[in-house]
């Protein structure tokens, strides 16, 4: 009696690759589909199925592949199905180890969508077809490097165009988008005044005048992050030159700037043509301005002997960078850093209260929240109500008009009160709900820093000290050696009302002696006296 053979079993294995070599390939989802199918035509039974979306180019690329290659050798598997022998590899090392594999019947069978492979095969068939999927790749390298040269000879930019521009298809041109060329130019105008930081400008494009990049299918539509803003001001592309691998070509695109206005960006930036590594971090620079001219100060760091220790010491001074020539600027002296974050020191001192008021403050800030949303609630329910009701009302119209029991006259002029009126409904829910916390975080975030911001600025980083000085306030400026900062408006109650109370409590010498009556009354009237101030000041 005739034994029957065991049935194969086979990993499916499909790819996909993101690079152009495979954008005409089947999908993975296809190539899965397709081939369960043929496994159910040809009674193939799958162990698994692996994807992966990874180039076959390079040997140790795919974790899948090396993944799968490693269990059929450890006989989990059989057989191997896939769409072409190009999904398994494109170079020679794994070709080879999947040659060998099939040669000693490791691997019994390689089935495509269009033939099978076995191990007593002639091995010449194997190898070259996996050599044609070897070649392809080469000569895909070659042809796509010899393309982008002679785009780049012909001044064209190969890739996505920048900001400001887009791909223009047809002719494989870059064209001016219309919608976004102006507002690019702008910012550039403005970064040539020397009144704005990257970060300000950044602020300016996305949220005044609501810029948002070109959607195109997985990526865009979005506002343009502080990389994608440092990049539009560091690329020569805008002033007609394009730049690829260290040598530049003349662009046949639209020009947006002069050369001269890129390298005096590149001066504001701190830089000089392309972009160096900085050997120096300052805290403080981009956000001072000069009192007198309204230039941006810029740090530099000099080293000196100190004669008594023959030791080298190294100081670092802000200065006016005077770049303004219209404006003959007198202020020529440099600020020693420390003298300017002893004056920062100084000021945040006069903005900082005891732990023990702040406690005092969030308690009534809590306090406040759970009455806040409370009558919150109310107002969102209220509000829900009027929407629902004026979106019944709309669809009993339209009923009405089904049923011809008004006619297109009334119909259209009701249609009209009512969309406007759910319109207006949508918004006020949307603006209710989005600001009902608002006010309280921002009472709770000031007592907090200024509790905590003096302490943490002397122990801090260079970014942290930076970040604390920008809380703080605006318009930070430098005149005659002296800083000046206009604190932001929640914080200047502190300043005038604040020291009054703190010497008050002092004097009640809490903690040299127990709390008696008398105390305990002028302890009360304090807490009472700060909490009606906060609640004042808040509003």
């Amino acid at each position: 009696m005739e034994t029957k053979k065991p049935r194969l079993q086979y990993f499916l294995y499909a790819r996909k690759s993101s690079e152009s070599e495979d954008r005409q390939v089947q999908s993975i989802d296809d190539q899965t589909g397709r081939l369960k199918r043929l496994a159910q035509e040809l009674g193939i039974t799958i162990k698994h199925i692996y994807t992966e979306a990874k180039s076959a180019k390079k040997p140790g690329n795919r974790p899948f592949f090396d993944k799968m290659m490693t269990e059929i050798e450890s006989g989990e598997a059989d057989g191997i199905l896939c769409w072409h022998l190009n999904r398994l590899s494109r170079n020679p090392i794994d070709s080879g180890k999947i040659s060998w594999l099939l040669q000693e019947g490791s691997i019994k069978s390689i089935q495509t969508m269009e033939k099978q492979f076995l191990p007593e095969d002639n091995v010449l068939l194997f190898s070259v077809e996996s050599g044609m999927a070897n070649q392809f790749c080469r000569e895909l390298s070659t042809n796509v490097k010899r393309g982008i040269q002679k785009k780049l000879e012909d001044g064209w930019r190969p890739g996505i165009a920048p900001q400001g521009y887009l791909n223009e298809l047809s002719n494989h041109t870059i064209i001016k988008d219309t919608e976004r060329f102006n507002l690019i130019r702008k910012v550039w105008d403005l970064m040539l005044t020397g009144n704005y930081t990257v970060p300000q400008l950044l602020i300016k494009l996305n949220d005044e005048w609501g810029y948002k990049t070109p959607l195109k299918k997985r990526l865009g539509g979005k506002p343009l992050t502080i990389s994608g803003l440092y990049k539009v001001f560091t690329n020569l592309f805008y002033t007609g030159i394009i730049l690829h691998k260290d040598q530049t070509y003349p662009g046949k695109h639209d020009q947006m700037i002069t050369l001269e206005e890129y390298d005096q960006v590149q001066l504001i930036l701190g830089r000089k043509g392309k972009q160096r590594p900085k050997t120096h971090n300052f805290a403080f620079t981009g956000m001072i301005r000069c009192g007198e001219c309204g230039c941006l100060h810029t740090a530099e760091t000099k080293k000196k002997i100190i004669k008594k220790t023959g030791t080298l010491k190294e100081y670092t001074y802000y200065h006016c960078t005077r770049r303004k020539k219209d404006i003959d600027c007198s202020q020529r002296k440099v600020l020693n850093q420390d003298n300017l974050e002893l004056q920062i020191n100084e000021l945040l001192a006069t903005y900082t209260i005891l732990p023990e008021f702040r406690d005092w403050a969030l308690e009534i800030v809590h306090n406040s929240k759970n009455l806040e949303i409370e009558d919150k609630s109310k107002i969102l329910d209220s509000l829900r109500n009027e929407l629902l009701k004026a979106e019944e009302n709309l669809n009993e119209l339209i009923k009405m008009r089904y049923r011809k029991l008004i006619d297109d006259k009334f119909f259209i002029k009701e249609k009209e009160t009512l969309q406007m009126q759910i319109s207006k409904s949508k918004e006020k829910l949307k603006k209710s709900g989005g600001e009902k916390n608002k006010q309280l975080e921002l009472t709770k975030k000031t007592f907090n820093f200024a509790t905590y911001a003096r302490i943490n600025f002397n122990k801090g980083t260079l970014e942290q000290k930076r970040e604390i000085l920008a809380a703080l306030g605006s318009n930070h400026r430098i005149t005659d050696q002296k800083l000046f900062v206009d604190a932001h408006k929640w914080f200047q109650p502190i300043r005038k009302d604040y020291p009054r109370l703190e010497e008050e409590y002092i004097r009640l010498e809490l903690n040299k002696s127990p709390l008696n009556k008398a105390k305990s009354e002028q302890l009360s009237s304090l807490i009472t006296r700060w909490h009606g101030w906060r609640e004042s000041n808040s509003r």
